[in-house]
């Protein structure tokens, strides 16, 4: 609390003037034009390795940046409906053109799974963990995902195998079918490298992630 209490001084001192102006406009609306569903971790933060300003991005963050897939009204639970309404608000309202699920190195929901598998107990975290439980298992077959990079760890392998897995789960939204179908949404998987800082696309051409540098981005900005 110190920090951030301190922070917010420094922010007042130093940087106020300069975003007063942005955050007066930004007070009459938002327009973002991306959805960007991360994990919980402290250590990752969109702002500052995409350098976004406030309003560019519609930020879902949950523990091991999950999707639950879509259920009916009957079947639907507190928890599911708090990630679908967000998903529902972004395309709906906010017309968000791109959506991206962002996973990362060292994640601890990956590490927790590859450790003790899912423990199928009552608590918070068990429970929400099932939504990973696919990625799991199809890692532990290892035959969807042939171009893992082997030089990574088990657990960040499986983090990117996550990433994947999350993108079919929005796909089974209405809403996301829809929209892909008019053409007027697109789907991503990045991925984020804590040691490097380096971030990642999955290219689904060649079937593998790549890092975003300078030369990459053109290839990937050219495809949208």
């Amino acid at each position: 609390m110190q920090k951030l209490i301190n922070g917010i001084i420094d922010f007042r001192n130093h940087s106020l003037s300069e975003y007063k102006a942005k955050f007066s406009k930004l007070a009459a609306g938002q327009s973002p034009d991306t959805l960007f569903i991360a994990c919980c971790d402290s250590r990752v933060v969109p702002n500052v390795f995409a350098s976004s300003d406030p309003g560019d991005l519609f930020v879902l963050r949950n523990i091991g940046n999950l999707i639950p897939p879509y259920k009916t009204g009957e079947e639907r639970d507190e928890t599911d409906m708090s990630v679908g309404a967000a998903i529902e608000f972004s395309l709906d309202v906010l017309k968000v053109k791109d959506i991206i699920i962002c996973g990362h190195s060292e994640c601890g929901a990956m590490a927790t799974l590859m450790a003790d598998g899912l423990n199928h107990g009552k608590s918070f975290t068990n429970q929400w963990l099932t939504y990973a439980w696919p990625a799991y298992k199809n890692f532990e077959q290892q035959t969807q995902h042939p171009h893992l990079n082997p030089k990574l760890s088990k657990h960040n392998q499986l983090s990117q195998v996550n990433v994947l897995e999350q993108i079919v789960h929005m796909k089974t939204y209405p809403l996301v079918q829809e929209k892909i179908a008019k053409g007027a949404v697109r789907l991503h998987g990045w991925w984020f490298d804590l040691a490097t800082a380096d971030v990642h696309y999955y290219h689904p051409g060649r079937h593998e992630f790549m890092v975003i540098d300078q030369y990459s981005a053109k290839e990937l900005l050219a495809s949208l």
